[in-house]
C-alpha cells in the first residue's frame, strides 16, 4: 500500500485508494480517487480494468515527481516570475484606458478643458468610447490566436509599445476628428493584452488555482483608478510648452507604457518549456499537473478543428451574453463615474477626482476577500459574480430613486467596487470550461472582446439630457443587469458539473498534499454532456 511519506518504486503500480480513507469525495462517475505517493519516479497505473477520470498518462506521467514541499516552493517561484510583471502590465492598461474619463473633468470651465479645447459637446464626447471599442472588439480575438505563435513576451511587448506610441500621440490632437482617430488606434493596438495575460496563466496554473492569481494580477488594475485620479489631480491646471494638463497626462502615460513594453520583451517568461530558471524535472511537473483540457506548449500554434469545435460550443455564446449584458449595464457607470460624482455637488475638480478613490479601494478589498473564498473550493464559483450583480442592482435602485446626495455617492462607491470585482470572479469560471491551446485562446478572447460590446453601447446610456441625476440611465442599466443575472443562472446550470468537479478535485488535492500524495483523477469538462447524451 502507498502511505504518506513513502515513495513508489520504478516498477510499482499506482494504488487505487478509496476516497473515504482521506475523507474526500470522488469526482463525477467514479467511486474512488487514485492516489500515488510523491517521489522521484513517474508513477504507472494499469488502467486496463478501470478508467481514471480525467487522467491522461501521456500528459500527466510526471504528476507525482515532486514532493509537497517542492511543489509549494516551485509555485512560489512561478508566482514571483509571472505575477508582479503581469500585474503592472494590467494596471498600466487600465490607467491608459480610464484617463479619457478623468480628462473630461480636468480644468473644467477653462480653455484647457478637453471639451472646450477640441470644441466637443458632452454627447459628442460619448463617441470617444465607441471609437475605442469597435476596433478593440474586432482585433482582440485574432490577437489572442497569435500569442502562442509569437510567444507572450514578444507579442505583449508589441502591444504595449504600439499603444504607448499612440497614447503619446494624443498630445498632438487639435480637433474632435483627431481624438476619435487616436482613440480608435488605441483600441486597435491595445486589443489582446488582457486575454493574452489570462491565456498565458492557463499554461502555468490549474483552473482551480487561477482565482487568487487573477486577484493578485487585477488588484493593481483596480487600484489604477486611484493612480489615475491622483495623476489627473496632479496635472489639473498644468499648462506648459503649449500643452494643457490632459495632454501632459496622456503623454506621460504613453512614454511610461513604451518603456514598460521594452522591459516586458526582455523579462516576461513565456511557457514552462522555455523557462531557464526551472530544471527539466520541474518543467515536466508543471505541465503534468495541469488537467487535460489546459493548453500546452507542445500543441499546434493553430488547430482549425479545435477552433470550429469551440465556435459551435454553446458555452461560448452563453458566456458572451453574460459579458454583453453586464458590460452594457456597468460600463457607462465606470466611464462616467468622475462626471457623476462631480455633478453630485462636489464643486472642486480636485475633490471630485479624490472621491473616485474610495470605489477603487473598495474593489481591491472585495477582490482579495472573495479571491480567498473562491480558493477554498467550498463556494460555487458562479455564485460569486451572481451575488455581485444582485448588489449592483440594489445600488442602481438607490441611484434611480435618488433619496439624497450622500446615499447616491455611497451607492456609487459600492456599485463601482462590485462592478470592477465582477470580472475577477468571472474569469476563473470561464477558464474552467475552455479546452486546448487554440480553443482556450479563442474562447477567452471571444468573451472579452465581443462581450465588451457594452463598452461601445453602455456609455451612450449616460447622455447629457439625463444629467445631472441620470435616473433614466440607471433605470435602463438596471434592465441590462437583470438580463445578465438571468444569463448567469442559465450558464451556471449548463456548466454546473464542471464547477462541482473542479471544486471537488481541488479539495481532494489539498487533502492529498497534506499527506504528500498526488491525485491522478482530474476534471473531465465533458462529463455533464456525456451524462445527458
Amino acid at each position: 500500500m502507498v502511505s504518506s511519506g513513502n515513495r513508489t518504486s520504478s516498477d510499482e503500480k499506482a494504488v487505487s485508494v478509496s476516497s473515504a480513507n482521506l475523507e474526500i469525495e470522488p469526482p463525477t462517475g467514479n467511486g474512488k480517487l487514485h492516489l500515488v505517493a510523491r517521489g522521484d519516479q513517474q508513477p504507472q497505473f494499469d488502467d486496463s480494468r478501470e478508467r481514471i477520470v480525467g487522467f491522461d498518462a501521456s500528459l500527466m506521467g510526471a504528476r507525482a515527481t515532486l514532493s509537497n514541499a517542492e511543489e509549494k516552493k516551485l509555485l512560489r517561484r512561478i508566482d514571483w516570475h509571472l505575477l508582479p510583471l503581469l500585474a503592472v502590465m494590467y494596471m498600466v492598461k487600465t490607467i491608459d484606458f480610464t484617463n479619457v474619463a478623468n480628462a473630461r473633468v480636468m480644468d473644467k470651465g477653462t480653455p484647457q478643458n478637453i471639451l472646450i479645447e477640441l470644441a466637443l459637446s458632452s454627447d459628442a464626447y460619448n463617441f470617444v468610447t465607441t471609437a475605442y471599442y469597435i476596433p478593440y472588439i474586432l482585433a482582440e480575438t485574432p490577437s489572442n490566436l497569435l500569442v502562442k505563435y509569437y510567444k507572450p513576451s514578444v507579442w505583449q511587448a508589441r502591444i504595449m509599445v504600439s499603444w504607448g506610441i499612440v497614447l503619446a500621440c494624443h498630445a498632438a490632437v487639435t480637433n474632435a476628428g483627431g481624438l476619435y482617430a487616436v482613440r480608435a488606434l488605441l483600441g486597435l493596438f491595445e486589443a489582446g493584452l488582457w486575454p493574452g495575460i489570462l491565456l498565458q496563466m492557463c499554461y502555468w496554473y490549474r483552473p482551480d488555482e487561477l482565482a487568487p492569481r487573477i486577484v493578485w494580477v487585477t488588484i493593481l488594475g483596480n487600484f489604477s483608478a486611484v493612480v489615475s485620479g491622483v495623476l489627473a489631480f496632479a496635472f489639473n491646471g498644468v499648462n506648459a510648452r503649449g500643452l494643457s494638463g490632459w495632454k501632459w497626462l496622456v503623454l506621460t502615460e504613453g512614454v511610461f507604457t513604451v518603456v514598460l513594453g521594452i522591459f516586458v520583451y526582455f523579462f516576461l517568461p513565456d511557457f514552462p518549456d522555455d523557462a531557464s530558471w526551472m530544471t527539466p524535472r520541474e518543467k515536466a511537473f508543471v505541465q503534468a499537473r495541469l488537467p487535460s483540457n489546459s493548453p500546452r506548449d507542445g500543441e499546434k500554434n493553430f488547430d482549425w478543428r479545435e477552433f470550429m469545435t469551440t465556435l459551435k460550443d454553446k458555452k461560448l455564446w452563453l458566456f458572451l451574453l453574460c459579458w454583453a449584458f453586464y458590460t452594457i449595464g456597468t460600463t457607462g457607470l465606470n466611464f462616467y463615474q468622475p462626471t457623476v460624482i462631480a455633478n453630485l455637488g462636489f464643486t472642486t475638480i480636485a475633490k471630485a477626482q479624490l472621491l473616485n478613490i474610495p470605489p477603487a479601494i473598495f474593489a481591491c478589498v472585495l477582490t482579495i476577500l472573495f479571491g480567498i473564498v473562491a480558493d477554498t473550493g467550498r463556494i460555487p464559483q458562479p455564485s460569486i459574480p451572481l451575488f455581485f450583480m444582485v448588489v449592483i442592482l440594489g445600488c442602481y435602485v438607490v441611484e434611480y430613486t435618488y433619496p439624497s446626495t450622500g446615499a447616491v455617492y455611497a451607492a456609487t462607491v459600492i456599485a463601482g467596487g462590485f462592478a470592477a470585482a465582477w470580472y475577477t470572479m468571472m474569469w476563473p469560471w470561464r477558464v474552467q470550461t475552455t479546452e486546448g491551446a487554440t480553443g482556450s485562446a479563442f474562447a477567452i478572447a471571444f468573451a472579452n472582446s465581443y462581450g465588451q460590446i457594452g463598452g461601445a453601447v453602455g456609455a451612450q446610456l449616460f447622455n447629457s439630457r439625463f444629467a445631472p441625476r441620470y435616473s433614466t440611465s440607471f433605470g435602463i442599466a438596471m434592465g441590462f443587469i437583470g438580463m445578465a443575472i438571468v444569463m448567469n443562472l442559465v450558464t451556471w446550470y449548463v456548466t454546473r458539473q464542471v464547477d462541482i468537479d473542479t471544486r471537488t478535485i481541488k479539495r481532494a488535492r489539498i487533502t492529498a498534499l497534506k499527506n504528500n500524495l498526488a491525485v491522478l483523477d482530474d476534471v473531465d469538462i465533458h462529463a455533464g454532456e456525456k451524462e445527458r447524451c
